[in-house]
């Protein structure tokens, strides 16, 4: 299995960004020309393409999904987060609801498509060096996932687990979106998988492995106080780890 990796993952990785470069220019002009839901609508094609892409190494993903996401209102994603490959099937399955990531700052630049999309698409690029902005950063992000009543979608480990293992959640990202968001919902998220793509390190990936992401019943956030709200979710996602 090891060796036909070595031949399959140069093909996913070639095919991989060179989505991300076709689609980088058609992100620009889809903006710039008609605006935010066109752009919207780029970003959920490419997260289609490199959802399907994954299919080169063997990898399908799977959505299961028993309840129905709330309409019309603020809906806060909270998930566990193993790999880099968890971010485009979020984007994709629930593109209904204009999901927009909490972010490193660092991905801001560099990236074709993806730092685009983060910088324009209203995402919350975090700097971890500095509080103050994080913060600040926050509670914009927050009021405008209100105002447009969009997705957010966070990771409160703060980064990828290594073996699929999941970290203490951290308190402050979630708790600022939610003092801004009463009226809307907390969805859970639990990944299953995604690390296996790496399990031999960056090179070669690993093969085989159908990554799932399961939803859980979304909680009214302003039903619990917020230590019990945060308790409940993170108990969910990770009692279906697997």
């Amino acid at each position: 299995m090891k060796i036909l990796s070595y031949i399959l993952s140069p093909i996913f990785v070639l095919v991989f960004f060179l989505l991300l470069i076709i689609f980088h220019p058609l992100q620009w002009l889809s903006l710039n020309i008609f605006g935010h839901k066109a752009h919207n609508a780029v970003v959920a094609t490419l997260n289609f393409f490199l959802v399907k892409s994954m299919l080169i190494i063997g990898v399908p993903i799977r959505l299961i999904n028993k309840y129905k996401i709330p309409e019309d209102t603020s809906v806060i994603f909270v998930s566990n987060h193993q790999s880099t490959f968890d971010i485009p099937p979020i984007g994709w399955f629930f593109r209904k609801q204009h999901p927009k990531f909490v972010a490193k700052i660092e991905l801001g630049k560099g990236i074709p498509s993806v730092s685009y999309n983060l910088r324009n698409g209203g995402a919350a690029l975090i700097n971890r060096k500095d509080p103050k902005q994080a913060i600040s950063e926050l509670v914009n992000f927050s009021k405008r996932i209100n105002e447009n009543k969009w997705g957010a979608i966070i990771f409160p480990e703060g980064t990828r687990s290594r073996n699929g293992e999941p970290k203490k959640f951290a308190v402050n990202g979630l708790k600022v979106i939610t003092k801004f968001n009463k009226d809307g919902y907390i969805v859970p998220l639990t990944i299953n998988n995604s690390w296996k793509v790496f399990k031999y390190g960056k090179f070669p990936l690993g093969l085989g492995s159908p990554i799932t992401i399961t939803t859980h019943e979304p909680i009214k956030i302003s039903s619990l106080p917020f230590e019990d709200l945060l308790e409940k979710t993170e108990k969910v996602i990770k009692e279906h780890i697997k």
